[in-house]
């Protein structure tokens, strides 16, 4: 796949295209929609198919205090576009002056880039100053240019809002299962393994304690984790706990995964841990002991849903 990183202004003409827009956050299962409709669109009529997306997310530019927690890294999004089938990512960045642009002007430069034959959009799709374009913009201005605009409900399985923000909610709440409903695959976090404070080590569950590059985490508590380390063979059980060790008095967030019948060195290796179950939320014990029985205790369960669910 293709990756552009131009502003508006200076991008290439390179149509024409199947186009997809939007921000993407998470590329959930309804945007997974929109871009293999694009992709299969494109392919039928023997065109390239690309998506155009916007970095930083908008609401850093124009409402920084309303700035939500990021489901995925600029990366993650990539890798899923491709996965999708398409052509071409234009990631345009994401200014005070680009948020001024009228719906007109950014649509007058889209089709000097793209020349899109068709759009694919989400039906509550908003661009330009103010939001002030949306589904009627893009029909009218598709008619007066020759481009179809085909839109989708984004709608979840139990028929209520697929968004973004919903998925957020449920991740704060602990309801991996449910984000990874709406998501279409599960919450997914990455990043570098870092030297912690051992304490796992000392109570007999050494934990690969995680540098992680999302902004969105799930609720404290005891997950089971699909975890695969590259350079180490197949994805494996893991048991993460995300939380601030209150049993010691803890004030700082961390990501440690603790690998049953792992032995080896994960220190700087890439990590990838995508959050399958909840197993009970962040809790303080009485005395270390305590702790340890309960990490035994939540060890078996992890094991058990693991051998019922990951075969």
């Amino acid at each position: 796949m293709e990756i552009w990183h131009h502003p508006l202004e200076e991008a290439p003409t390179g149509g024409p295209f199947v186009v997809t827009l939007g921000n993407f956050d998470g590329v959930h299962a309804g945007h997974r929609q929109l871009l293999r409709a694009a992709a299969a669109q494109a392919h039928a009529a023997g065109l390239r198919a690309a998506v155009v997306t916007f970095d930083p997310h908008p609401t850093v530019v124009v409402a920084p205090e309303r700035k939500p927690k990021l489901l995925m890294t600029l990366a993650q999004r990539l890798a899923a576009f491709e996965a999708e089938g398409m052509d071409l990512a234009w990631v345009i960045p994401f200014s005070r002056a680009f948020s001024e642009l009228t719906p007109e002007a950014f649509l007058h430069q889209l089709r000097r880039v793209l020349a899109p034959t068709d759009l694919n959009v989400g039906r509550a799709f908003c661009f330009g100053r103010n939001r002030s374009g949306n589904v009627a913009t893009l029909e009218a201005w598709g008619e007066a240019h020759e481009c179809r605009v085909h839109t989708l409900a984004l709608k979840a399985p139990d028929g209520g809002r697929l968004s973004s923000t919903r998925i957020r909610e449920a991740l704060e709440r602990g309801e991996v299962d449910a984000a990874a409903e709406l998501l279409g695959h599960p919450y997914t976090l990455t990043g570098v393994v870092v030297e912690g404070d051992r304490r796992g080590r000392h109570l007999g569950f050494p934990t690969a304690n995680l540098a992680w590059e999302q902004e969105q985490l799930p609720a404290y508590g005891v997950y089971v984790t699909r975890s695969l380390c590259l350079h180490h063979g197949q994805p494996r059980l893991g048991l993460t706990n995300v939380g601030e060790k209150p049993t010691f008095e803890g004030s700082r967030l961390t990501v440690e995964t603790h690998l049953p019948d792992f032995e080896g060195d994960l220190y700087g290796a890439r990590l990838e841990l995508r959050f399958l179950h909840r197993i009970r939320g962040e809790a303080k014990f009485a005395s270390v002991d305590a702790l340890r029985t309960q990490i035994t205790q939540d060890v078996a369960l992890g094991r058990a849903w693991w051998a019922a669910h990951q075969g």
